[in-house]
C-alpha cells in the first residue's frame, strides 16, 4: 500500500464519513484545488488505497430479517484456499461482509437472512458447501449499532 500523507489521509476519512462528497466540497474540507483533489483521489484509487464505493444498506429494518454472524473454520490457510473461499463468497449476495480474522476461525461473516428459516437452508445449501469448510459456529444479532 502506498504511503499516505496528511493530505491523503484526510481526504480518505472524508470519503469515509461520505463517500458522496462531491470533489469541490471534499477539495474544499482538505485544502486543496479541485484537480489537485481529483488527482489524488485517482492516485488513491489506482494504488489500492481506495478499493471502490458502496452504499451500506441497513437491512434489518421491519420486515427486512436478520443477521446471523457466522465464523467459518477452513481445512487449510493457504493462499490458494482462502482465495477460492473468498471468490466463492462472493457469489452470495446474502453474504453482506467478511473478515478474514486471527485467533479461533478464520473467517467472520455477515449474513442477511429473512429469517431463522432462511437461515437453515442458506447454512445447508450454500455455507456447508463453500470450498474448504471444516466448521461452522453461527450466531444471531438480536440488537445491532453502526457508529460513525
Amino acid at each position: 500500500m502506498a504511503m499516505l500523507d496528511e493530505i491523503d489521509r484526510r481526504i480518505v476519512k472524508c470519503l469515509r464519513l461520505d463517500a458522496r462528497i462531491t470533489n469541490n466540497a471534499l477539495a474544499e474540507a482538505v485544502g486543496l484545488s479541485p484537480s489537485a483533489c481529483l488527482r489524488r483521489i485517482r492516485i488513491l484509487e489506482r494504488s489500492g488505497v481506495i478499493q471502490g464505493y458502496t452504499a451500506i444498506i441497513s437491512g434489518v429494518g421491519p420486515g427486512e430479517g436478520m443477521s446471523a454472524i457466522v465464523q467459518i473454520e477452513l481445512e487449510r490457510q493457504t493462499e490458494e484456499y482462502l482465495a477460492r473461499f473468498e471468490n466463492a463468497l462472493r457469489m452470495h449476495p446474502e453474504i453482506q461482509e467478511w473478515y478474514l480474522m486471527t485467533g479461533d476461525g478464520d473467517y467472520l461473516l455477515r449474513v442477511q437472512i429473512a429469517g431463522i428459516d432462511d437461515y437453515g437452508q442458506f447454512h445447508r445449501d450454500v455455507l456447508s458447501r463453500l470450498p474448504g469448510v471444516s466448521r461452522i459456529t453461527s450466531s444471531f444479532a438480536m440488537r445491532s449499532h453502526r457508529g460513525r
